[in-house]
């Protein structure tokens, strides 16, 4: 069986010994595949070389988004595709329908990225409302002056936190900001038990009134058919003046036009977040240089911690596929005859 990896470049792995989603590691998946007879190839590879690995493999693992995009096309250069692993959480970059059309299953590790990307919408909630980024690069440039830094500086404590989908991390997310004594609002498709509403420290709005109300807006739901461009120039100039906005769900959900305006003006106080389309984003980005950003690479859940549960995750799903039997149900996204 032939095992191809797509998964992060490395130029200098010596100096990252901690890094397993990186195609110098493999998620530590080679001697175990080689000793049981079965061939892995690493690569961060993204055009030709890649479909021509593809045309004999069975089993494709890549990491979330980028670099892998595999749409029909691509499915169908691959005759021999069976399972394809996502290494980590979110897998809209492979084309679901066309890969169970193909017989192929589609898999990621549910959950592995959960509590790192819940602490990383609280650092860059933070981030924004504390004006960090600004204060910061005042030291970098030598300067020291306080009334600059404190003007847009603000307490989190007393501000109402909207979260736009609570599945797990916008759950693990909601219950990080509760010692902040915030009231936070939530939509998701669907409803939580007030038992849940309880636990949680939230309270249910609809998404126009949840958008208006909140001083802090977090995304944090799946890019699906009617996500995409949610956050266009309506529903943005809906949002208070000032308010801040975090996302780390994908970068498509917000108009990345419209975005820059809202920021540029003043109009919001400011955006936060580490995904982006496209990914990985050009150097002329315009949420690069916009005023007011906390961006960072898409990392949030690739903490080293998530990682080791990632390539604990991709083994359990290989092992169960060399052993004939199906991948653990939690993890399967679609599979044939859905």
């Amino acid at each position: 069986m032939k095992v191809v990896a797509v998964l992060y470049p490395d130029e200098q792995p010596d100096e990252h010994p901690d890094v397993l989603a990186s195609a110098a590691r493999g998620l530590d998946l080679g001697d175990d595949l080689r000793q049981a007879g079965h061939e892995l190839v690493t690569t961060s590879e993204t055009g030709e070389a890649l479909d021509a690995e593809l045309a004999d493999a069975e089993v494709l693992i890549t990491t979330p988004f980028w670099p892998v995009y595999l749409d029909r096309a691509r499915i169908e250069k691959a005759p021999g595709l069976k399972l394809v692993i996502t290494a980590g959480v979110g897998s809209d970059h492979v084309e679901s329908d066309a890969a169970t059309e193909h017989g192929i299953t589609v898999t990621e590790v549910t959950g592995s990225n959960v509590v790192s990307v819940a602490e990383h919408n609280v650092l860059q909630i933070l981030a924004l409302v504390r004006n960090f980024v600004p204060a910061h690069e005042q030291v970098r440039q030598g300067r020291w002056d306080v009334a600059d830094a404190s003007q847009e500086a603000h307490d989190l404590e007393g501000k109402t936190v909207g979260i736009v989908g609570l599945g797990a991390i916008g759950a693990r997310t909601a219950l990080r900001l509760k010692g902040f004594d915030v009231r936070i609002l939530y939509y998701a498709r669907h409803r939580r038990s007030p038992a849940e509403e309880e636990i949680l420290g939230v309270r249910y709005a609809r998404l126009d009134d949840l958008v208006r109300e909140s001083d802090v807006v977090c995304a944090a739901l799946p890019l699906q058919q009617g996500s995409t461009a949610l956050f266009d120039a309506d529903r943005i100039g809906q949002m208070k003046p000032g308010a801040w906005l975090v996302n780390t769900a994908r970068g498509a959900i917000v108009d990345t036009d419209a975005l820059r305006d809202a920021v540029g003006s003043g109009r919001l106080g400011g955006y936060a977040g580490d995904v982006w389309y496209p990914q990985p984003a050009p150097e002329d980005h315009p949420w690069r240089t916009m005023p007011r950003n906390a961006m960072t690479v898409h990392y949030s859940g690739m903490t080293i911690e998530a990682q080791r549960r990632i390539a604990a995750g991709v083994r359990e799903i290989l092992d169960a596929h060399l052993a004939g039997d199906p991948p653990p149900e939690d993890y399967v996204v679609a599979a044939p005859g859905d």
